[in-house]
């Protein structure tokens, strides 16, 4: 059997992991042969194809990004995308494909297996956002970063008494606004799950400087203020229809100094959250996804994608996963509102 593999979507910690381990199983256990698509479905759309071997994956385990580049395309939103995307299978004699990416990604791999092709789905994403598994890879490494910039922040915050706003990514939930700011001892934590209200947030900052504390407020790139829409830099969008989010935190920052006459900055922590080395958990994460995906390939249990649950590796119906965004539960956040102000 020759098996495709394919990074989607956002760069992320640990893909490079997954490809290591989907190819070192395959060959040394089920004699496997593996190619790879550059740039994600850009790649089964061009017929930009590379080989994969044992030799190829030696020594990736602890890179950041993938080796095999990544992209947003969406097959759907191209002439003939499917028909493209056979005809590339087709001449690489590709049985099956392991696909990793996010929402976007496992979501045209959702319509593509209900077309008849053969795949199985890993999910990635820094947002934690993927339904059926208890966290993907890369979300531990990027709340490592955020909470190591926080700890970063308390001192010059601390030093100029002023605000600091911390804007993490997050589109559609606030998971790493939630495990960093709670990490990292913020003071204010907002999340696209709950509409904030300026007036509270500015109260809450009001009451640290009472007490000669200076306050730390993280944001997640897709909170929304209650009387207003998201805010945004600029409105184009991509092949999935997003728009490039970025901009609350600034725009929260001139609103604290406006209404508190306090000085109140912005540090936007964008993409280095996805870059750098991964963690020893994602690292550890990503190689078991890897492990369970070749798999359920050699079984032929297609449709799938494998996910943790508690300490176990469990496989769940693609659809089902792609179906709804993964959300903050509200009451889990409002566990920590006893730290707010």
């Amino acid at each position: 059997m020759k098996v495709g593999v394919l990074t989607g979507g956002g760069d992320c910690p640990g893909l490079n992991a997954v490809i290591r381990s989907v190819v070192r199983k395959g060959v040394q256990e089920h004699d496997f042969g593996f190619v790879g698509f550059r740039d994600g479905w850009r790649g089964a759309l061009q017929n930009n194809v590379v080989p994969l071997d044992v030799s190829t994956v030696r020594g990736i385990l602890p890179r950041g990004g993938t080796i095999l580049g990544s992209s947003r395309t969406n097959p759907f939103k191209h002439e003939d995308g499917v028909r493209r995307v056979r005809e590339t299978l087709a001449a690489h004699d590709v049985d099956a494909l392991v696909v990793i990416g996010g929402e976007d990604t496992l979501g045209v791999a959702t319509e593509l297996s209900r077309l008849g092709i053969s795949l199985v789905g890993v999910p990635k994403t820094i947002d934690n956002d993927v339904s059926g598994t208890d966290y993907t890879f890369g979300f531990d490494t990027a709340v490592g970063i955020a909470t190591e910039a926080i700890d970063r922040l308390h001192t010059t915050a601390e030093s100029h008494m002023r605000t600091l706003v911390v804007e993490v990514m997050g589109r559609h939930s606030g998971w790493i606004a939630l495990h960093a700011g709670v990490a990292g001892g913020a003071n204010v934590i907002l999340i696209p799950e709950r509409p904030f209200d300026v007036d509270q947030v500015c109260a809450w900052v009001q009451s640290r400087f009472k007490i000669n504390y200076a306050p730390i407020v993280v944001v997640a790139e897709g909170a929304v203020p209650t009387d207003g829409e998201m805010v945004l830099r600029d409105r184009t969008v991509d092949e999935f229809g997003h728009v490039r989010l970025s901009g609350v935190g600034e725009w929260l920052a001139r609103e604290i100094s406006h209404r508190t006459g306090t000085d109140a900055r912005t540090t936007v922590l964008g993409h280095v959250q996805r870059g750098g080395t991964p963690s020893p958990f994602d690292r550890w994460l990503a190689t078991r996804f890897g492990l369970h995906a070749i798999d359920a390939v050699e079984e032929g249990d297609f449709g799938t994608m494998v996910a943790l649950n508690g300490t176990r590796i469990v496989r769940v119906p693609l659809g089902d996963a792609t179906a709804r965004t993964k959300k903050v539960d509200l009451s889990l956040y409002e566990e920590f509102e006893v730290f707010f102000g």
